[in-house]
């Protein structure tokens, strides 16, 4: 008898279904905002804090790297952490921003705000369950897997159709880049959710065709500078 496999097939409740678009080959380079002014605290979509000295020189990094991928355009949550990231890409890749407000941060409630030594047991114990497969698990406020997935698939699949066959890049957040690709791509579930290192402007590039996505390369580093303003350490993806 054949030996099984280890990685068994996904269960197919915990993906959002897939919608067949345009079937021109569609290369997204999905990346989360630079770091903020306040990076030892939370920040969901009730916190709009800007970058800070190290995130924007680790935008303008960004920039430097996406403007040779020749991107197509630039598409970012209206949060301000998303524009100050996403406005210097746009300038270097000379092409216009496009504003997506259903990509904004998870909802975080009384967490935002909060220094993240404060309300990590919270926020870990949410993300350990929807690891477990409790997509509908949260804490006090704020939003659980299943309605940031439900918010934020069916706004990328619009911008992937509105754009199809392009190069894209889109500046979003941590908790909304891991949701979409553990609901979207290939051999991944949201059991995978920490699989995926998500630091800042690190560029997870995916490919769509028809209605499949998969991803060619996750997690890439934007910077070889020395600048220790340019160091990618992520955190909480909030």
């Amino acid at each position: 008898m054949p030996n099984r496999p280890e990685r068994q097939p996904h269960i197919a409740q915990n993906r959002h279904p897939c919608r067949r678009f345009h079937p021109l080959r569609t290369r997204v380079l999905l990346l989360r905002h630079a770091e903020t002014s306040a990076p030892d605290c939370f920040h969901g979509a009730e916190s709009d804090v800007g970058l800070g000295a190290r995130g924007r020189a680790q935008a303008e990094a960004a920039a430097r790297h996406l403007a040779a991928l020749g991107p197509d355009v630039v598409i970012c949550s209206g949060m301000r952490r998303a524009l100050e990231t996403a406005e210097p890409i746009a300038a270097a890749c000379g092409v216009t921003i496009e504003v997506v407000e259903a990509l904004h941060e998870r909802r975080m409630g009384p967490l935002s705000g909060r220094p993240k030594v404060e309300g990590w047991a919270a926020y870990d114990a949410a993300r350990t369950r929807w690891i477990a497969g409790d997509l509908d698990a949260t804490h006090d406020g704020a939003e659980s897997f299943a309605q940031i997935r439900d918010r934020v698939v069916p706004a990328f699949l619009d911008l992937a159709e509105r754009h199809a066959g392009k190069t894209i890049v889109v500046v979003a957040h941590g908790v909304v880049i891991r949701v979409l690709l553990t609901s979207l791509l290939e051999d991944y579930s949201p059991a995978d959710y920490d699989r995926i290192a998500i630091e800042f402007v690190a560029v997870n590039e995916i490919i769509g065709e028809g209605s499949c996505w998969r991803a060619m390369a996750l997690g890439q580093s934007v910077s070889s500078s020395n600048d220790p303003r340019c160091q990618l350490t992520g955190g909480a993806d909030a």
